[in-house]
């Protein structure tokens, strides 16, 4: 019995430092959270897809319009998603009890993996999520050639 208190004892002084160190980071995020929120939480978090002739490339940004959201594409193949979250009218901050929502501008700004037709891509934006499809340039589609692939055959020489 004797044991088994001794063991739960060093259980939970194991435990302690890794808690008390969570709490240091969120007694530091508390105080040091300048402007409610950090650059990371409003980047959104993006897919690409390679499609037969497009390349789509999704994107999560919940919370905003579609008339804050600004997307360019340079020559050299970077693709900036940028904005800004703002806070609801009926909302503010003096008031807040708890928020864990952030806002406030983003911009990411991602290579594009391919030669693309930049002036026929297309925007479309809705339930928070961008989705952007690129066309590939002709140039791109008559890059690749299927191979065939045969099986070997034995060649039986004596």
């Amino acid at each position: 019995m004797h044991d088994m208190t001794r063991s739960k004892e060093l259980e939970t002084h194991s435990l302690q430092p890794a808690n008390q160190t969570h709490d240091l980071r969120s007694l530091w995020n508390y105080f040091f959270d300048f402007g409610g929120s950090s650059v990371d939480s409003l980047q959104p978090k993006i897919d690409i897809t390679d499609e037969k002739n497009s390349v789509m490339v999704t994107a999560e940004i919940p919370g905003i319009s579609e008339d804050k959201i600004d997307l360019k594409i340079s020559d050299d193949g970077y693709l900036t998603i940028s904005g800004q979250k703002e806070h609801r009218k009926e909302q503010s901050a003096s008031n807040s009890y708890f928020s864990e929502i952030s806002y406030g501008m983003f911009k990411r700004t991602i290579p594009l993996p391919l030669d693309l037709d930049y002036n026929m891509a297309d925007a479309t934006y809705e339930n928070g999520v961008l989705s952007i499809t690129i066309p590939k340039s002709k140039e791109e589609k008559q890059k690749y050639k299927k191979i065939n692939v045969k099986k070997k055959t034995e060649n039986l020489q004596a």
